[in-house]
This record gives C-alpha cells, sequence and structure tokens, in this order.
C-alpha cells in the first residue's frame, strides 16, 4: 500500500488557539482523510512547540509555573483537534523525552561533521518571534520585519550552523524541484529571495542567562538550543528518527508538510538545509497556505482580531465550519472571514441545496415507501445523472482538484450533482406520481436520489466526517472509515451499487441561522 506522510506546524503554546490553527489543520486533515479514501496508508503528524522565553513569560503574566501553563495550553489545543474531529495519528510535544534526544544527537552529528562553531554574534533579537535580524532589515521595517514589534540589539557568544556552506545546494535542489515549495508563488519568493541575498549562518543557541527555557545545549551548559532549530526537528523525530529505523525508512519523506507563509523561509530554507547536513532526504512538497483576514487585517494576536474556532463551533457546529474554510478559499490564497460569509455558506449550501435534499427525499421515502425502498429490477441511471455514475465526470473532476489540493473546486463539483437531484425532483414530480399510482416509477425516482446522496456522503467525508456518517445513519447504513472508499475496495463507495434502503430519518443536519 502507498504511504502518504503529511505534517503541521508545531502551535506555540504561549496563547490559545485561533481560527488559523484551525484553518492549517483542518486542511491537513481533509488531505488525510482523502487519502485514506484513496487507499493509502497515512501518517498525520501535529503537535505543540513549547520551548522559548515566551512562554516563560506568558507564564509569568499568568500567574503559573511554566510546566503548569503548557500542560493547559496543551489541553486546550487537544480538545480543539477532537472538537474539530481532526484524525491525527500522533500529536507530538518537543519537551517529549525522545524528541529532547534526537535533537541533542542531531547537534552532536552536525558538530562533529564540521557544520556548528561559535563566534560572536551582534544583530537585533525580536523574543516574540525568536529571531534575529540585521540592522538594514530592522531600519527598513522600522521594527521586527515580520511582527513590527520594538526590537533589542543583542552582542554575545554563540553557537553557528553552517547555513551558508550549502547555499549553492539548495538554489539547484530548488530549481530542480518545482514541487518542492507550493504554491507557485511562493516558490518564485523563495526563488526571489535566494537570488537577492547571501545565506547567512544561523544561529542555534541561546545563553540561560537570555532564555532559560530550552532544550540543553550538548555542546555547552551554558546555552539553550533555538526554538526553531529544535522545532523543525519535530517532523522527523515525530516518525522515528533517532530511535525507530523501520519505522522512519517507512515514512520518511514527508509526502507534504502544511505550513502558513509566514514561516515559508523556515521551512524553505533552513529546514532542508538542515536534512542535507543530516544526510537525510528533504520533504517532497512544503505547502504554505494564506491568511484569515479581517477587513484585509491578518487574524493575529498581536492585532488583536483573534476569532475563537472553540467559541464558533459551539454556535454553528465543527462541520458547518470545516466547510466554510474548506469552502472559501484556495489554500494558498488569503482569505476574509467574516460572520456573513459563513452564514451565506450555511444557508446557502447547507441548509438550502444539501440539507433541504436530504430531508425532502427521507421525508417521501417515508410518505410513499414506509422508509423501505429496494432497487428496482429494472433499474436505469437517469439521464440527468450520468455524469455521476461511478468512474465519472465528477469522480474524475474530485479525484484531479482533491490531488491538486483545491478543496473549493472539489466541493463545487460535488455541489454540482446536489443542485442536480434537487432539480430531478422538481422535473419528475413524485406527488403527481404517487397520485397516479406510477409505484414503479416513483420507486426507481426514490432509489436513484437516496443512492446518490450516499454517493455524495463518500464524496464530502474528508470535509464533513461526521457529516457523512450522519446521512449513512439516516439511510439505513453503518459507516466507519475502514469501510469507505473512493473506488469498489470498500463496501461504502461512489459506485451505484447499494440494493436497498431503510431509512430513518433525523433532525434537519443544517438549521438556517436567522439573520434578523
Amino acid at each position: 500500500m502507498e504511504k502518504y506522510y503529511l505534517t503541521t506546524p508545531l502551535y506555540y503554546v504561549n496563547a490559545s488557539p485561533h481560527i488559523g490553527h484551525a484553518y492549517t489543520n483542518v486542511i491537513s486533515d481533509c488531505a488525510a482523510r482523502f487519502n485514506r479514501l484513496n487507499n493509502k496508508e497515512v501518517f498525520f503528524l501535529t503537535g505543540t512547540d513549547e520551548h522559548g522565553e515566551k512562554i516563560k513569560k506568558a507564564a509569568e503574566q499568568a500567574g503559573v509555573d511554566t510546566e503548569t501553563f503548557i500542560e493547559e495550553k496543551v489541553l486546550v489545543f487537544k480538545d480543539l483537534w477532537k472538537k474539530l474531529h481532526i484524525s491525527e495519528h500522533f500529536f507530538i510535544r518537543t519537551s517529549q523525552k525522545f524528541h529532547v534526544d534526537v535533537v541533542q544527537k542531531a547537534i552532536k552529528f552536525l558538530s562533529d561533521k564540521g557544520d556548528i562553531y561559535k563566534s560572536e554574534y551582534e544583530g537585533y533579537y525580536c523574543i516574540p518571534c525568536e529571531s534575529f535580524w540585521t540592522k538594514t532589515q530592522v531600519q527598513e521595517a522600522g521594527g521586527c520585519p515580520e511582527c513590527k514589534r520594538n526590537i533589542e540589539k543583542i552582542v554575545e557568544e554563540n553557537y553557528f550552523f553552517k547555513l551558508s556552506k550549502y547555499s549553492g545546494w539548495l538554489k539547484n535542489y530548488i530549481r530542480d524541484n518545482p514541487d518542492f515549495i507550493k504554491p507557485k508563488i511562493r516558490y518564485n519568493e523563495v526563488v526571489g529571495f535566494l537570488e537577492n541575498n547571501s545565506l547567512e549562518d544561523l544561529c542555534i543557541s541561546r545563553p540561560k542567562r537570555r532564555v532559560s527555557w530550552g532544550i540543553d545545549f550538548p555542546l555547552d551548559d551554558k546555552y539553550v538550543v533555538y526554538v526553531w532549530f529544535d522545532a523543525l526537528l519535530n517532523y522527523i523525530s515525530g516518525v522515528g528518527f533517532g530511535t525507530d529505523k523501520d519505522k522512519f525508512k517507512k515514512w520518511w519523506p514527508a509526502d507534504i508538510q502544511f505550513i502558513g507563509k509566514d514561516i515559508l523561509r523556515h521551512h524553505a530554507v533552513v529546514w532542508p538545509v538542515m536534512l542535507k547536513a543530516l544526510d537525510i532526504e528533504p520533504p517532497r512538497t512544503v505547502f504554505a497556505h494564506g491568511w484569515w483576514k479581517i477587513e484585509a487585517v491578518k487574524i493575529s494576536k498581536s492585532k488583536g482580531n483573534i476569532v475563537n474556532p472553540l467559541e464558533l463551533m459551539e454556535q454553528i457546529g465543527a462541520d458547518s465550519l470545516r466547510y466554510f474554510l474548506l469552502r472559501e478559499i484556495t489554500i494558498g490564497m488569503d482569505g476574509n472571514y467574516s460572520w456573513e460569509g459563513i452564514v451565506n455558506r450555511i444557508n446557502s449550501d447547507l441548509a438550502n441545496d444539501f440539507g433541504n435534499l436530504i430531508f425532502r427525499v427521507l421525508n417521501m421515502t417515508e410518505k410513499y415507501f414506509q422508509a423501505k425502498v429496494n432497487c428496482p429490477v429494472e433499474w436505469r441511471v437517469p439521464p440527468e445523472f450520468a455524469p455521476f455514475v461511478g468512474d465519472s465526470d465528477l469522480k474524475q473532476a474530485y479525484m484531479k482538484s482533491m490531488n491538486a489540493l483545491d478543496f473549493p473546486a472539489a466541493l463545487e463539483k460535488v455541489w454540482g450533482f446536489i443542485k442536480i437531484m434537487n432539480k430531478y425532483i422538481e422535473d419528475m414530480k413524485p406527488w403527481i406520481l404517487w397520485k397516479e399510482k406510477d409505484i414503479e416509477k416513483l420507486c426507481s425516482f426514490l432509489w436513484s436520489l437516496l443512492e446518490g446522496i450516499r454517493i455524495v456522503s463518500v464524496y464530502i467525508f474528508p470535509f464533513m466526517p461526521r457529516t457523512a456518517c450522519s446521512i449513512a445513519g439516516q439511510l439505513g447504513c453503518r459507516l466507519d472509515e475502514s469501510r469507505i472508499s473512493l473506488d469498489m475496495s470498500k463496501d461504502y463507495n461512489v459506485y451505484w451499487t447499494r440494493k436497498s434502503f431503510e431509512t430513518k430519518k433525523g433532525l434537519p443536519l443544517f438549521p438556517r441561522i436567522d439573520v434578523n
């Protein structure tokens, strides 16, 4: 079985998660679930970054010790992923001993190789971003180039990784592997950066007198490991590097690593060089998604415009939130968040188009056939449904879009089928068939719709897993992930194969939101 390994960035536990964190894990989960449907063996890694001075400062501001603060924040992230139905296989924490051991072993390996040295450093340091900047960068940005906060000048001795040594290799690798960085706009951004800047060696230590919360630097007990150098290594420690050779050989390289575009250089410049120096193959793709914005301003804690996904789910439900995030924007682009946008998606797409279709069909099944419909012996595919049968235009378009991570396009194709089914009801006028006692035609009509809805539930499973399961239950089917597939290998698939339905109508799946 073909493998598929995907990762999210580690989330920093200095604050609670916001809609941007939720978005990254939702797109990752959608990709993971799709690849399972496509009969791949998937490993999905997410977790938390738990080192760095700003975490210690956040704990002090909260009036608790650092370890207690971290444990509380980790539980918040885990609770969010559970409520969002995120299907990760492993939740890694950088405080775990196996990861700490891997970080220290990696530094010793690089030191023995001659890629680490000690030198005096003079530069400008941003504590919130955990990043050093040059005087020119700070002057041009009027502060930290990333967060625009005030920045402090530092002169101190530190340990450095010879990033510059691998500059030529990195340029050639990116040029020869155009799919390494996606989307194309981010690829061009990195290429432009490398063409216009010389790579400087990376400071990978922090003195304990200034940064006390971190992994002990294995070459010198007066230092801790730079938090980014520590965190990036989770992608290999999480699948057995340094602890389980067979596991690591099975899963690495990562097939895709999802990140936000604000941490692109760490993942597209520093990370592949670290791997090259460690004699490890780079990941196949680093995909940098865009930001969610409110009135053209990025959603972030520093801007004070945080959207709490836990509170939002209490209002609209997890699957409705997932649908909005996956449907509203193509993942490489920025998106505008608004309550009006959410209401429009729920009321139009989910309540009017999809939810109404299911409720009407189940109502008719109960009314006309006492909730039991068998596949007619002489059943023929309705001409309107021809593009949606078996290895159809729908399946081909869906597969193409999903493999390209174009989630809105995939949903657009599925919703095309939903709209066809709604139109089919209006065109066929089943109430007239019932009045004329054309039972055979009415049975064929309803079976076609029930089977069409079941097939749609397979296609939407990566997007709205609980909704898909609920639909299956209302159709009288048992659905779990081991039985669902995009081909004939499992018994719950996208082919027109169901023999009968015994429906159990529930409450409307997507109640309309009152905008008054």
